[in-house]
């Protein structure tokens, strides 16, 4: 394969890596879910399930920040697993939460597309204090995670909005 070759599948490859990040494909993207999500509704209990919207909310944007950090800086510590993943369990969230972890969010995942769309990081490169991940590894684990928990905060919204059942 010619060097011009290379540099073009790299290019691709990034391209691809990055619009899986932004959502949208074949899932939501996380700003038309915000944008229609009910935000006074975010720290409401739903019958049957562990989490408020908020608490995913803020699971989710502990995690990338995680692997952010841990994909760029090698002397990160991660929070202890599962428990440092997660708010506090009697913290259930409000409004004033849930806009500062959006913002949070939308900055980490801001800086993880700066990574990935950087042509001097390498991409196949192994993070050193790793155990083998590499940045291209660590940016599909957001990309999952988040469409992951985006799809649980999709079903969760749909149920806060929905009117009640009448017995």
């Amino acid at each position: 394969m010619s060097n011009k070759q290379e540099s073009e599948d790299k290019a691709s490859m990034r391209k691809h890596v990055l619009s899986l990040l932004r959502g949208g494909n074949a899932h939501i993207s996380f700003d038309d879910f915000i944008a229609d999500f009910p935000v006074d509704a975010c720290g409401r209990k739903i019958e049957g399930l562990p989490y408020t919207a908020w608490q995913v909310l803020e699971h989710m944007c502990i995690a990338q920040s995680d692997i952010l950090e841990f994909s760029r800086d090698a002397s990160h510590k991660s929070p202890k697993f599962p428990k440092g993943y997660w708010p506090k369990p009697d913290e259930p969230g409000n409004a004033t939460l849930w806009n500062e972890t959006v913002e949070r969010f939308r900055e980490d995942l801001k800086q993880m597309e700066e990574l990935v769309a950087d042509p001097s990081t390498d991409l196949f490169a192994k993070v050193p204090q790793g155990s083998g991940q590499t940045i291209l590894r660590e940016a599909l684990l957001i990309a999952d995670h988040n469409a992951y928990h985006l799809g649980a905060l999709l079903v969760m919204s749909r149920m806060l909005m929905a009117p009640p059942v009448q017995p």
